[in-house]
């Protein structure tokens, strides 16, 4: 017997052959670093779940995750201190062991025996082994094994040409390591180093050995350049039954976009009837793509949606369309409009595009046919609850001139009502066109002056219209040490208006109670004012520990005193102004109302005090506060009820007592609450409390309540609980729920159940919703929509298209 001959170094491009020409299963070469090798490649760990902050509104999406695969026996000849830099090929040597070598013929090696070979990331193990050295064609049998950064494979009997790139292979079976796809076939060609072709194959991204799914194709062809597979006469077969034919069938075998269908979605609604959605994903080019989504109202008809996306220089956006003709649904009895027999359709778009220099143009369109296309095809609550639609268009410019900073926007901004309960009338005024201008001068570190300044054209049919100038000079100095501030602040308030159109209308008619306006004559009103505030605090600290932890406990002490003198205000409209729902941040505000039309009058003290304990991090565990505003004089400043109505002003010595408290000892759970108690009524104002508490890594329990006062009445205005949860009942099965009961109208407002399967190469999620989608503010009923959804991912082939994770992520806090 011939005795194992040692490593034998020849030509890095000879023997490559039967290393390169192998790669026939198409799977992209990609280089990784040492901290990627796994020693189970074929089953890759997820990457780590994003974090959730407890207490987010929204989490990012959970990654695909093939950590549920179990191993193949494909590895059982990986290695994994193989390299994995596929850059390496050309420049280095081969590597060539066997247990005899024959070279006799000087042209035509022969070896046999446990043959190895192996360059830079690739390697080659096969029984016997056949090389021409002048050709460069080759030839190895029995047992071929081959392994590289992106694939291992396995085969009968290979043979091709190194120069050429060519090779064909016998019975093989192939394991990509970049997406788990894999597969067999009766025979594989290598057309070139970048494209191969299976006969008689299949394709999977289950487990080897166990395909819950798999593509049966009678010619399947890969292209690592685009990273796309194309199967011809292809089925797609689910559980061994075959679900559907298709003439061409493409997928993806990398992670790279390209052209196919997405994740189709089953649903039924009460309002739309049964539904079906195919998406159609289009890889138009590497800075811009699109989505063609159709579906099939059974009670409507048959829409098409689309979404457009680009990214060009300077510049990027996205378009979505929605359309159905010809609407087929009954009228609803609970809105105002009969959209039977019309067009529907939706449209949103965003763009922002750098101009030169400092400046640039944003825009945001949002439109709807008729009032009622939210309500009829809102994907969640969040979406039908929306009332309005609103619309914009600016310029936008900042930066710093000399040792000023600056900004500045000029442009529209535009409303359209789609909440079929509420006439027009309620929608806010158009600002056609807007234009503001802030700027802010240091004079030292602790010194700066600065301006807020805006001019907008209000615009609404048959009510009076105007344009408005605001401006809002000061000067405002900042000292501080490390354990105090005190912030003073002088600043003057001029608002001017040149009322138009039906102005003459406006203000107060008929007989006048004592106090109120005179009747609306003067089309140019104005208002100046000065405004003084002084803001200090001090911060105390010191170590302490609680069940056993150490933490660092701050004590704060903080006091706000504000003057702004009473001007009568009576004689101005309300363009864009509201009375601001009072919490902890409204104690240190210079004005309740939002918007310029009304400017509060004050002479003020408010008083708050804040402890936290933070962890040796420097993490806040836990945060609470109290505070109140204690009036020196009457706040005179309100907004009517009506015409010919007289608000009284509030005579009350001070605010109501804000209670926050928000702690969170562990990483599991959290607890927030706000309190309001008016000492003036001895009533409660607000409650509200949030319990969530983490389950695993992806689960979450969510509750709370929440209460709110109709201002100047002993009735509630709010109250309800809502409860929601994402249980993990294993690695594979979550349960899902939400919950929100109103006390005062006495029934469900949104009722949500479901289950979330996730397993190797499938994903499956089920969800049944009832909820309100009108509300008559008159008699606090409306309408109700009950919805089914199914969707099904076959991993590796597309995702989820979100049409149901949209009412989950709205819906439960913390779903991820």
């Amino acid at each position: 017997m011939t005795p194992k001959l040692p490593s034998r170094h020849l030509p890095p491009r000879r023997l490559l052959a039967v290393a390169a020409a192998l790669a026939l299963s198409g799977a992209p070469v990609e280089a990784q670093t040492a901290a990627e090798q796994t020693s189970t490649p074929a089953t890759p760990q997820p990457s780590a779940l994003p974090s959730c902050p407890l207490g987010a509104y929204h989490c990012p999406p959970r990654p695909v995750n093939f950590n549920m695969c179990r191993p193949n026996a494909m590895l059982s000849f990986y290695d994994p201190t193989l390299s994995k830099d596929s850059s390496l090929r050309d420049t280095s040597n081969t590597f060539v062991t066997a247990q005899r070598v024959d070279g006799s013929n000087q042209t035509v090696y022969h070896m046999e025996g446990n043959v190895k070979v192996e360059r830079a990331d690739q390697r080659l193990q096969a029984d016997v082994t056949d090389y021409n050295n002048d050709t460069t064609d080759y030839d190895a049998r029995g047992n071929v094994r081959y392994q590289e950064v992106g694939q291992l494979m396995s085969s009968d009997h290979i043979r091709g040409n190194q120069d050429a790139s060519t090779g064909t292979a016998d019975n093989v079976s192939y394991q990509m390591l970049t997406n788990r796809g894999n597969g067999v076939a009766a025979q594989g060609q290598l057309l070139d180093d970048q494209r191969s072709r299976y006969t008689q194959a299949t394709y999977s991204t289950c487990d080897v050995g166990h395909h819950v799914w798999e593509i049966h194709a009678k010619d399947i062809r890969m292209d690592k350049e685009t990273g796309e597979g194309t199967a011809h006469d292809a089925t797609m077969v689910v559980g061994g039954v075959p679900i559907f034919w298709l003439p061409t069938f493409t997928f993806p075998i990398n992670d790279e976009r390209k052209s196919g269908f997405l994740t189709p979605t089953i649903g039924n609604s009460s309002r739309s009837g049964f539904m079906v959605s195919a998406p159609y994903y289009l890889n138009l080019a590497p800075n811009y793509d699109a989505t063609l989504d159709p579906r099939i109202y059974t009670d409507r008809g048959v829409m098409l949606g689309g979404e457009f996306r680009y990214l060009v220089p300077g510049s990027t956006g996205q378009l979505n369309f929605e359309f159905l003709p010809n609407d087929r649904g009954d009228p609803d009895p609970n809105t105002v409009a009969n959209t039977t027999g019309t067009d529907r359709w939706l449209l949103k778009y965003n763009d922002y595009t750098h101009i030169y220099g400092p400046w640039s143009f944003s825009t945001s369109i949002n439109r709807a046919s008729d009032r009622n296309y939210l309500r009829d095809f809102g994907n969640d609550l969040y979406t039908a609850a929306i009332g309005t639609l609103s619309s914009n268009a600016y310029v936008n410019g900042g930066g710093k001139w000399g040792e000023a900073f600056w900004n500045a926007q000029f442009g529209a901004d535009y409303y359209q009502n789609v909440d079929p309960s509420l006439p027009d009338s309620v929608v806010q005024y158009k600002r056609w066109p807007r234009g503001a201008f802030n700027i802010n001068l240091p004079i030292n570190r602790w010194l700066e002056v600065g301006a807020n300044t805006e001019a907008v054209a209000f615009r609404k049919d048959d009510v009076v219209e105007g344009n408005r100038l605001d401006l809002y000079p000061y000067l405002a100095a900042d000292f501080r040490g490390a354990a105090w501030f005190v912030k003073p602040k002088l600043a003057y308030r001029y608002t001017a208006y040149d009322l138009t159109g039906q102005y003459s209308l406006f203000g107060y008619s008929g007989p006048l109670a004592p106090g109120q306006a005179t009747p609306f004559t003067n089309n140019s009103p104005s208002r100046s004012l000065p405004i003084v505030s002084v803001d200090s605090g001090l911060i105390f600290d010191r170590s302490t520990s609680l069940f056993g932890t150490s933490y660092t406990q701050t004590l704060e002490p903080r006091l706000y005193y504000l003057y702004v003198p009473y001007r009568n205000q009576n004689n101005l409209p309300l363009f864009d102004t509201n009375l601001m729902s009072f919490d902890s941040w409204e104690l240190f505000t210079p004005n309740q109302y939002s918007g310029a039309d009304r400017q509060m009058n004050a002479n003020n003290l408010s008083a708050a005090l804040t402890t936290r304990l933070l962890d040796d991090n420097g993490v806040e565990r836990l945060s609470a506060s109290i505070g109140q505003i204690h009036y020196f004089t009457q706040q005179r400043v309100q907004l009517p009820n009506g015409p010919n109505t007289v608000t009284p002003v509030t005579d009350w010595s001070g605010s109501d007592y804000a209670v926050d408290l928000s702690t969170q000892l562990s990483d599991d759970w959290k607890l927030t609450s706000s309190y309001q108690w008016n000492p003036n009524t001895s009533l409660t104002d607000l409650g509200a409390i949030t319990l969530q508490k983490r389950i695993q890594t992806d689960g979450i329990v969510n509750f709370s309540y929440r209460y709110r006062r109709t201002p100047g009445t002993n009735l509630p205005l709010l109250e309800q609980y809502d409860a929601s949860v994402v249980y993990p009942v294993s690695d594979r099965w979550r349960l899902i729920g939400h919950w929100t009961y109103s006390v005062l109208d006495k029934r469900t407002v949104e009722a949500l159940a479901g289950v979330e399967y996730d397993s190797c190469c499938v994903a499956l999620r089920l969800i049944g919703r009832h909820y309100v989608n009108t509300y008559d503010y008159n008699t606090q009923l409306g309408s109700t929509n009950t919805a089914i959804m199914v969707e099904v991912e076959f991993k590796g082939m597309g995702g989820f298209t979100g049409q149901s994770e949209n009412a989950l992520r709205n819906g439960i806090l913390g779903y991820q």
